[in-house]
């Protein structure tokens, strides 16, 4: 543009300068429309919000202390489902949420039936709703590893279903519930958790519900996998993957609990030396379908419990209960062979935990019997 001649050189400069402070306050009131001011974890509005479905059972993560550092003395499920989701109002950030109460109990005090409603549950709400992104079971961490895993082998849907507990209750100054619950709703909703089979989130990491266990009485990052390790992390930006579990699952399960109303008995029996055999003796009179043993090293059992399943073996087909040999050391596989266990007839659990191996058994015998086709299950999941 011209200047007229009258101008100094200060007149100029002001000018200039007067127009380089009008484009500044432009740019930091109405950025460019490619800069990005989102939160990073926050979902950039697009559509419609996804949404999730929660099934509350009670548990440390609905759980009210007297005081704000009352972390291990605290009543367990103070909070239903509905509450438990407004305490936590940064959800709204990322999904539109349901929430229905299945029971409200302390995690110890799941039942059987309990396991049957929420797979049953899960299938009709995905039957029922196909455009929801998927759904988050909260739960008290003691037994949220064999919720989880049922799951696994009986909702019948490739969307993903979470499973979240916390170690603390949600009035502690230091609880983790609402940030697991927050990573538990990010899991869920995010496409690369399709078909991952049903997974358990806490402390931003996500592991299979196959592979996971509790291994800490108090400690947040309770959840581990031995040896194998998580399948991802939840971070501020997005939820990341880097693996995922081989055996069958959730939309591949050949398990189908619709029609069940009353799982197989089996039991657990702990190994340990010299141990009496009064327990597997009473379990063997009371009818059990199935026992699991929690093995000393690679599924070991002494003499005296192998006298006993002799025993067990010899009974008619119909009333003698299948044996799974399962180990106590937390990994590695259990397999078959050892001149020891030629003459019994017993299933080898391969890397699954006693709790976990009698989920499967208990599934196992609702479609056979047969021992060779129960290894088979025990090999493919």
């Amino acid at each position: 543009m011209s200047v007229p001649a009258t101008w100094t050189s200060r007149s100029f400069r002001f000018l200039l300068q007067m127009l380089l402070k009008f484009a500044l306050i432009v740019y930091i009131v109405a950025p460019p429309a490619n800069a990005d001011q989102s939160s990073p974890a926050a979902p950039k509005p697009q559509g419609k919000m996804p949404r999730v479905h929660v099934l509350a059972t009670g548990g440390t993560i609905a759980g009210q202390g007297q005081t704000s550092t009352s972390v291990t003395e605290y009543r367990r499920g103070a909070y239903l489902g509905q509450e438990l989701v407004e305490r936590v109002p940064e959800l709204k950030q990322f999904a539109t949420i349901s929430v229905e109460q299945i029971t409200n109990v302390y995690g110890s005090d799941i039942t059987l039936a309990n396991w049957l409603t929420l797979a049953n549950r899960a299938n009709t709400i995905f039957a029922d709703d196909p455009d929801l992104s998927g759904i988050v079971v909260t739960h008290g961490t003691n037994t949220l590893e064999e919720t989880a895993y049922f799951l696994n082998l009986t909702v019948r849907d490739a969307r993903p279903v979470v499973v979240v507990g916390a170690q603390r209750p949600g009035t502690a100054v230091s609880a983790d519930g609402p940030g697991n619950l927050i990573a538990a709703v990010r899991t869920a909703i995010a496409p690369e958790a399709r078909g991952k089979g049903v997974l358990v989130v806490t402390n931003d990491e996500i592991n299979a519900a196959r592979e996971v266990t509790k291994s800490n009485t108090y400690r947040p990052g309770t959840f581990r996998t031995p040896e194998l390790g998580f399948l991802g992390y939840v971070d501020s930006d997005k939820v990341t993957f880097y693996r995922s579990t081989t055996r069958r699952h959730t939309i591949n399960s050949e398990f189908d609990v619709g029609r069940i109303h009353q799982l197989p008995a089996v039991d657990i029996l702990y190994s340990y030396i010299q141990p009496s055999t009064a327990p597997l003796k009473a379990l063997l009179a009371s009818g059990v379908k199935g026992i699991v043993f929690a093995g000393t090293g690679p599924g070991g059992l002494s003499t005296f419990e192998r006298l006993v399943v002799e025993e067990a073996n010899a009974l008619p087909v119909g009333s003698r209960p299948v044996i799974v040999r399962a180990s106590r050391t937390g990994s590695g596989r259990v397999v078959s062979g050892g001149v020891e266990y030629k003459n019994l007839i017993t299933i080898t659990g391969d890397n699954l935990n006693p709790q976990k191996a009698r989920i499967l058994l208990m599934l196992a015998l609702t479609k056979t019997t047969d021992t060779a086709e129960i290894q088979r299950i025990f090999g493919e999941y």
